[in-house]
């Protein structure tokens, strides 16, 4: 074998080891696309967010008075983190059920990087995504109320991720259900339902509230974005229990969906919807 041979095939076993940077940007692409390509579909679902919103604020306002002005905060740091939450989990409970429709899903478990990590990635950057629909309503809404409330980056930024971290065990968790059992649809929709209730409780109040997900992060949230609280100046306590709950439901989650994967490959399910 001549050199020239050992380095044709020394490039081309290079060009075949899967790449990282390589799958973040298909899957990047490929996010993009579907919202450009349909953008019906995207402006729908984000006029959708921002017309209950109008009609919470300006219907209450018209009823309730000075009632839903000192509340005012609160409805919109709740409607941020409900657009955070259901961006992030939709985007992986509901992908498992679109690539079985579009005939995918098999192709996704044959990946050389293992279907795990191209889940994993898809995950992060449906994060990415929401936070870019969530900060364009949360704009919007404060330009339509008049209400500004503060945005430190450096306080912000961490606890909404640690916030969302836990809505994505909980996406893993219904993606693997999906997996087994193909049309799981409408207990999806239940599901976002139930965001709204964990985001709304008083876990500043009721001790045992913490230990749910999403919902000690939204407290944290509301009170750094309504009082300006940084970062450092929480109880160390109520940092720690955030993280905590957060890696848990997370690796819960993907545990789950580990095991529903290999449950659907053991029942040939994965050719099925």
């Amino acid at each position: 074998m001549t050199t020239a041979d050992t380095e044709g095939d020394s490039e081309s076993a290079g060009d075949t080891d899967p790449s990282l940077t390589a799958l973040v940007k298909v899957v990047l692409y490929k996010q993009l696309i579907l919202l450009v390509r349909y953008p019906v579909n995207t402006a729908t679902q984000f006029l959708t967010l921002l017309t209950f919103f109008v009609l919470v604020f300006f219907g209450g306002k018209a009823i309730a008075g000075p009632t839903i002005t000192d509340s005012l905060d609160g409805i919109i740091v709740g409607f941020f983190l409900f657009t955070l939450s259901i961006t992030a989990y939709s985007g992986l409970a509901w992908n498992v059920t679109r690539e079985a429709q579009w005939g995918t899903l098999e192709r996704l478990f044959m990946s050389p990087y293992g279907f795990g990590t191209v889940m994993g990635v898809k995950a992060v950057i449906n994060v990415c995504i929401s936070f870019l629909w969530g900060i364009s309503l949360l704009l919007l809404m404060m330009l339509l109320t008049g209400r500004w409330l503060v945005i430190n980056p450096l306080t912000v930024g961490p606890l909404l991720v640690l916030t969302l971290l836990s809505v994505l065990g909980i996406g893993f968790l219904f993606a693997g259900l999906a997996l087994v059992y193909k049309r799981v649809e409408n207990l999806f929709q239940l599901v976002q339902f139930g965001f709204v209730g964990l985001i709304a409780a008083p876990a500043g109040t009721v001790e045992w509230l913490k230990i749910l997900p999403i919902t000690h992060g939204s407290y944290l949230t509301r009170v750094a974005m309504e009082n300006g609280v940084r970062l450092g100046e929480f109880p160390i306590t109520d940092i720690g229990i955030l993280v905590a709950t957060s890696v848990i439901y997370l690796s819960v989650g993907y545990y789950c969906f580990y095991r529903a994967g290999i449950k659907a490959r053991e029942k040939a399910l994965l050719g099925h919807y």
